[in-house]
């Protein structure tokens, strides 16, 4: 599986314009024969929405992202609208001219800087989903950070996990190190779990906020196989290769060997001590 990582800067509002230059990278992305295309979260909107998150929301996916779908599978983030009119931080995966499956962000930070908890309705779901390409799985942001998101991709089947995020660069950092925790928790993840793991940060600057970029990609032993540059746009494409999925799995077999029915056991025997 070919996989097209579009690192890009979007502009916090504008919908039309965030939408042109998505249309950019997939022309590209199906010119040079790629299987997947993958944005940043919320490419379609920028960031810090705050008062706008409604004027930028979206109940039916852009018709013209769903034509582009026949051509190649694309993964993006938005603002969906919801039920009862409620808006979620979500990514879609399209496929053949549908929306095969959306994601809704779980963990929404609301701390420091971070309110998305006052803006966003959280989602309730972490599922794994079937395309032509193999199985799949999505998390946004700060839903990796929680170890049972990937713990429950690899579960329910996941091979391929493809991670939307905007983060942060750090003043007094070095430009290496601004992605030091992200790599360090994806690739233990990917190891422990033999899957490929697709990270796609955003660049630009809304509100005196500056995003990093350097989009990864890890191969299912653990091992950096693809990033894009720090602090500017950049677009490369990335071959995803079962047989290494395999290969790691049989070296390392942790996920193999994992039981599920121990693990079910003891949340639930954690879950009833804490609410008793």
């Amino acid at each position: 599986m070919k996989v097209y990582i579009g690192q890009i800067k979007p502009t916090l509002g504008n919908v039309e314009k965030n939408l042109n230059m998505m249309l950019e990278v997939i022309d590209k992305a199906i010119a040079e024969k790629n299987d997947i295309v993958v944005f940043p979260e919320l490419s379609l909107t920028g960031y810090s929405l705050e008062d706008i998150v409604f004027d930028v929301a979206i109940k039916e996916v852009p018709s013209v992202l769903l034509e582009k779908s026949k051509e190649i599978g694309i993964i993006f983030g938005a603002v969906e609208l919801g039920e009862e009119e409620y808006p979620y931080n979500t990514a879609y995966y399209l496929e053949d001219g549908k929306v095969v499956h959306k994601h809704r962000k779980v963990y929404l930070p609301t701390y420091g800087a971070y309110q998305e908890g006052r803006n966003f309705m959280a989602g309730d779901k972490v599922r794994a989903f079937d395309t032509k390409f193999g199985r799949l799985g999505i998390l946004i942001c700060e839903d990796v950070w929680h170890q049972s998101t990937q713990y429950i991709l690899a579960q329910d089947g996941a091979k391929y996990v493809f991670i939307l995020f905007n983060s942060p660069a750090v003043v007094g950092k070095r430009k290496e190190e601004l992605s030091e925790g992200w790599k360090t928790i994806i690739k233990t993840n990917s190891l422990l779990n033999g899957v490929y793991s697709v990270a796609v940060n955003r660049v630009g600057v809304e509100d005196g906020t500056a995003f990093f970029g350097n989009s990864f990609v890890v191969a299912p032993n653990g091992e950096i196989v693809a990033e894009g540059e720090y602090l500017k746009e950049d677009s490369f494409t990335c071959e995803l290769r079962e047989e290494e999925i395999r290969r790691a799995r049989f070296k390392a077999p942790m996920f193999k060997t994992e039981n599920l029915n121990l693990t079910k056991k003891e949340i639930e025997r954690i879950e009833n001590k804490r609410f008793q």
